[in-house]
């Protein structure tokens, strides 16, 4: 999956956390003793903070006076520019992090320990000695009014921030790890959209569609039509604010093009005939949930409920990008062009009339696919070497290089077919050289193909995909 950054830091949500989080610090003022910070976080501003935090921590007063204080702490940092919030978030990550001296002695016990009572006691101190205090105050906003959504977006900050620093780096492990233990497939709920949705989140899948931009109200509609589907998850915590938006075209047989799946003056398809469902767009939403897994069977889950609502169809696929592929395959042309093609397939690009440079040349010219005769020369060597990208090309952790790819397989789906030219605009070109991907979704079957990839690296694949990359 991919994600647009159409909305940013804390968008929309504000002015509604001022408002609630100033009713709640209000209702326990008498235990405040924080003052107003300077927007930069300057003078005695950092002091004021620093005893915000130990406050907090210390628990005084109760549930609700405990509720005010994160409140009030919330309600500072809202009230401080990029700067201020910077030293806000560096002073959390630094004062604020574990004992290193308590944690050493907690697993020096745990060694000696001679019994299993002894060890049994000595690991408890140990997990409590490696929490650090900045995680008891982050989980603190879990009880607020959209304390969730503020911490999500913070992290979409810290994100920016702990790029290259071992410090805040550490404050945004801590606080992925607290998110990833709130958000799973098992949690979310699964809502469809239509165009009688509130028009507010009609606006955010606007905004938030990553994979193919919606142009207008018009292309919206049209991708809510009788022959569309398109799904929302959002998570309890976060009722107005969507996770994951899927967009579904219902129609007869694998779509091999997304331009003829969404041309607004085509006819509405008759569900009658349709027998396929083809997920074109899964868009992440929330850029501080990026890289927490929703857990595996998203897909699934959505094929279900089409299934149940329309038992007649029978294939589900996707018609998904190869985002990766270009990024992947320029360097290795710029390299070394003659050790990426088979002698046969450099012979013929060679020969092309008017086209020095061979195909690394090609591709760097955008209008590249409306010459026929280039076109015909370029498809087999890129079916070929996207197929190997798919198959062959493994990231770091031993699994499919590509992240679209990665997504689906893990969610138990196999690589049905690659596709032609199947998306022309500027960012297909770009990413993939216009070729698309049909994921295949055998929903008796996705279970044993999740397993065979996430144990052991195995990638699912049709004999031919297995033959357009020579294997």
């Amino acid at each position: 999956m991919s994600e647009r950054n159409g909305i940013g830091f804390l968008d929309g949500v504000v002015g509604r956390l001022r408002s609630a989080w100033h009713d709640i610090a209000e209702q326990a003022r008498n235990v405040l003793t924080s003052a107003p910070a300077a927007p930069e976080l300057s003078g005695d501003g950092l002091q004021r903070l620093r005893e915000q935090l130990r406050a907090c921590l210390d628990g005084r007063g109760g549930e609700v006076a405990a509720r005010a204080r994160a409140a009030d702490l919330g309600r500072t940092y809202l009230s401080l520019n990029a700067d201020g919030r910077e030293r806000f978030l560096r002073l959390a990550a630094a004062e604020f992090d574990y004992d290193h001296d308590a944690a050493a002695a907690s697993c020096r016990r745990f060694l000696e320990a001679s019994t299993e009572r002894e060890r049994e006691a000595a690991a408890a101190a140990v997990r409590e000695a490696l929490e650090a205090p900045r995680v008891r105050l982050l989980t603190q906003f879990n009880a607020l009014p959209e304390g969730v959504k503020f911490l999500v977006d913070l992290r979409s900050e810290l994100m920016v921030l702990a790029r290259g620093d071992r410090m805040l780096g550490a404050l945004e492990r801590d606080l992925k790890g607290l998110l990833r233990s709130w958000f799973d497939i098992g949690f979310l709920e699964l809502k469809r959209i239509t165009w009688n949705s509130p028009a507010a989140l009609l606006e955010k899948l606007t905004a938030y569609e990553a994979v193919h931009e919606i142009r207008s109200w018009a292309d919206l509609k049209n991708r809510l039509e009788a022959d569309r589907r398109c799904f929302a998850f959002f998570h309890p915590r976060m009722p107005d604010e969507p996770l994951i938006f899927v967009e579904v075209a219902l129609v007869k047989g694998l779509s091999q093009n997304i331009h003829a799946l969404l041309d607004e003056n085509a006819p509405v398809g008759d569900l009658r005939t349709a027998d396929t469902a083809i997920f074109y767009s899964i868009s992440n939403c929330q850029r501080g949930l990026a890289g927490i897994s929703f857990g595996n069977f998203l897909i699934k889950r959505v094929a279900d409920d089409l299934a149940a609502e329309l038992p007649h169809l029978k294939t589900f696929a996707t018609l998904s990008p190869v985002p990766g592929f270009r990024a992947w395959l320029d360097p290795r042309l710029e390299a070394d062009e003659a050790a990426v093609l088979l002698p046969a397939e450099a012979t013929a690009i060679a020969e092309l009339p008017g086209r020095p440079g061979g195909l690394g040349a090609i591709l760097a010219d955008p209008e590249w696919y409306r010459d026929g005769v280039v076109a015909q020369a370029l498809r087999g060597p890129l079916q070929r070497l996207c197929a190997r990208y798919l198959l062959v090309e493994k990231g770091g952790n031993g699994r499919a290089l590509d992240p679209v790819e990665h997504f689906h397989l893990s969610n138990g789906a196999r690589i049905e077919r690659l596709n032609w030219l199947a998306d022309l605009s500027e960012k297909g070109l770009q990413q993939s050289a216009g070729m698309m991907v049909n994921y295949l979704y055998r929903l008796d079957n996705v279970e044993a193909s999740h397993e065979a990839y996430s144990g052991e690296g195995r990638i699912s694949a049709a004999t031919t995909i297995r033959n357009l990359a020579r294997l």
